[in-house]
């Protein structure tokens, strides 16, 4: 028995940090373009590969935090995909519901890394999901990032989840879900225990803009509404809400260097689930997971920041200052 069962695209990124390169910006200080010299060489001061998309990254996370977590995903039968296979056998996380499809190609991305924030090109194909005739028995589902031809997974997922009421749904929408999906992702909004986005996404979903809104507290009602049970939504350096129909905390984060943001909301996620499952209430679990994604974003290299159980102690030992407040 697992405690997570991730559902998403795995991905094998390559991340290459430059130092020659500039932004440009709106008048209003948003719609930020990293600028590049065209038709010439930009100098690298840096690069490596890792595996990466959003389950991965929280298995990565939740397998360190000591929970048994295992992977549902299609990549292609090719040496990308055999790479991600093996470095995430190597982490001692089960890999048989990894569908290796002879017919596509493997996700990958290039993640430009500039002055802590990244620009991120991804590779998407249509894929053939593929359901196991025997799914393992599970806690939870940690449900995100797809490409297209999800549906019918999803589908499935939820005929799933009505034959077994016991194992509880978190929702973590990508952007293709939210961009050419968007009332499929509602209906799994429905039928979350727990919906984990950022404000962008959050206002997606809700159909409301923020500004309008005005504070954070509405826009996690109106999710609410839409029938998800507990609903957290991250806004980077402003920190993380997180709530439901007893009340809603805030936490900011915490004040740290940042090196790169990449994965640093699944490190976010895996951290708020995994102290939901050790039965710590909504304040612990903002507590955690702002912990985990500020050691990450301290780091070059998802997987290189993450914590332990320890780790977290020690990370919110740090700033003792901080902590959740009910809003």
């Amino acid at each position: 028995m697992y405690k997570i069962i991730a559902i998403g695209d795995v991905i094998l990124d390559t991340h290459v940090k430059i130092d020659d390169a500039s932004v440009e910006c709106d008048l209003d200080g948003h719609k930020c373009k990293l600028c590049l010299d065209y038709a010439t060489k930009v100098p690298v001061t840096d690069s490596f590969q890792t595996v990466g998309g959003n389950p991965a990254n929280l298995a990565f996370s939740t397998t360190k935090l000591g929970l048994s977590t295992t992977i549902l995903s299609t990549a292609g039968d090719d040496s990308n995909g055999k790479i991600i296979v093996e470095a995430l056998k190597d982490s001692g996380i089960n890999t048989e519901y990894i569908f290796l499809d002879k017919k596509a190609k493997t996700r990958y991305s290039i993640i430009l890394n500039f002055k802590g924030e990244r620009t991120i090109l991804s590779y998407h194909q249509k894929r053939n999901y593929i359901w196991p005739k025997n799914i393992p028995a599970t806690d939870w589902i940690y449900f995100t990032s797809l490409s297209e031809g999800y549906e019918t997974l999803q589908e499935k997922l939820f005929k799933f989840l009505e034959k077994h009421p016991t194992v509880r749904l978190a929702f973590n929408p990508g952007s293709f879900q939210l961009k050419n999906c968007l009332e499929l992702s509602r209906v799994a909004v429905a039928k979350s225990d727990l919906l984990i986005v950022n404000l962008e996404e959050a206002e997606k979903l809700a159909g409301v803009d923020y500004k309008k809104y005005k504070t954070v507290n509405n826009l996690i009602n109106k999710l609410l509404t839409l029938g998800t049970k507990e609903v957290v939504v991250t806004d980077a350096a402003k920190g993380a809400w997180a709530g439901n129909i007893e009340g809603i905390w805030h936490m900011n984060s915490f004040p740290v260097p940042i090196v790169s943001k990449t994965g640093a909301g699944d490190a976010f996620s895996a951290g708020y689930l995994s102290a939901k499952i050790f039965g710590h209430d909504i304040p612990t679990c903002l507590t955690w997971g702002i912990a985990n994604s500020c050691s990450v974003i301290g780091h070059f290299g998802v997987q290189n920041g993450l914590l332990n159980k320890n780790g977290i102690k020690k990370m919110i030992a740090n700033f003792p200052k901080i902590k959740p407040e009910e809003v």
